[in-house]
């Protein structure tokens, strides 16, 4: 297994041509991606945990403006960020999660925090604060979250009472140990009604986890993805049909589609090691290193990599 360890994160997927991203711009997103791969990347190197490699790159994001997690997440109808976020062990298929909480600085550790130090697999709003306080993690003023990009498309989203959006970030890994791990992290819909929840802290929607099958992490409409259980969907076409993880990334990505709208992507990594970056948008910033190899970023879908087993 010592050559099949893995990780691969999202920053989210969006309907964006090359001309909507500047080269500046474009660049930011891959040195972000980067900096959160390798963040994960160190911690398996060193024989550390999936767990704890999904939590370090998901975290490196939610430190990122760039991304829609943590500082700089979208901003809610009534003006405030609300997050939500969730960890899944594979090994153990214990997992954690937030929704709707604010001014924890790292949602996603407060996510790993509540699977390791807690009967209880979801916490919410106030009550998830109180246990971060009781655990003493970090917390910021509303403002660190705040950008000006973020407060500008809220403004424009209340002109055409509109929600925008779909941005979330992610990781999967497979680590020395053969165990898998997943992550996901978010500051939901610009202009949301503040207390809406989408499909990041629902395990088996947005988020899932399990050594024998694979791990996946969802980004795309929330509403669509947890009444498709798109993360579940994954694990059990490959796990009761017997589909590659490639075949079951693309029949989960349109399964009910006549019954259930908006984008669906996600990363998924199976227990052999194989990655699918599996998305409709136009782009999906994406990246992943498998061992020693070279490290993969990439944003337009000309750029895809698929590693099969060998």
């Amino acid at each position: 297994m010592e050559n099949k360890w893995v990780i691969a994160i999202h920053g989210g997927a969006e309907n964006q041509s090359p001309d909507d991203l500047s080269e500046s711009r474009q660049a930011a997103y891959e040195q972000g991606l980067e900096n959160a791969l390798m963040a994960g990347w160190h911690i398996l190197n060193e024989g550390g945990s999936a767990v704890d490699a999904v939590e370090a790159a998901v975290k490196s994001m939610e430190n990122n403006p760039l991304f829609n997690a943590g500082k700089g997440g979208s901003l809610s109808k009534d003006e405030s960020n609300e997050f939500d976020a969730c960890i899944m062990d594979g090994k153990t298929m214990q997992a954690g999660a937030v929704a709707g909480v604010k001014r924890v600085k790292n949602p996603i550790s407060l996510a790993k925090t509540i699977m390791q130090q807690s009967k209880h697999v979801l916490l919410c709003g106030s009550g998830a604060e109180d246990f971060a306080h009781e655990q003493e993690l970090e917390f910021k003023a509303d403002a660190y979250f705040k950008t000006p990009e973020k407060e500008k498309a809220l403004k424009e989203a209340k002109k055409e009472e509109a929600t925008y959006g779909k941005d979330t970030v992610g990781a999967v890994a497979l680590d020395q140990q053969g165990n898998l791990a997943a992550a996901t992290s978010t500051g939901g819909l610009v202009n949301q009604y503040q207390g809406r929840v989408g499909d990041t802290p629902i395990i088996g929607a947005g988020t899932y986890a399990n050594n024998d099958v694979c791990a996946v992490s969802c980004t795309g409409d929330g509403e669509g993805i947890m009444r498709a259980n798109t993360a579940h969907e994954v694990y059990a076409l490959m796990k009761y049909r017997g589909l590659s993880l490639k075949e079951a990334s693309q029949e989960a990505l349109h399964l009910y589609k006549d019954r259930i709208e908006g984008d669906r992507n996600f990363i998924a990594l199976d227990s052999q090691g194989n990655v699918e970056f599996t998305f409709e948008t136009s782009l999906m910033f994406r990246a992943c290193k498998r061992a020693t190899e070279p490290v993969y970023v990439a944003i337009w879908p000309d750029e895809q990599v698929i590693w099969e087993k060998e």
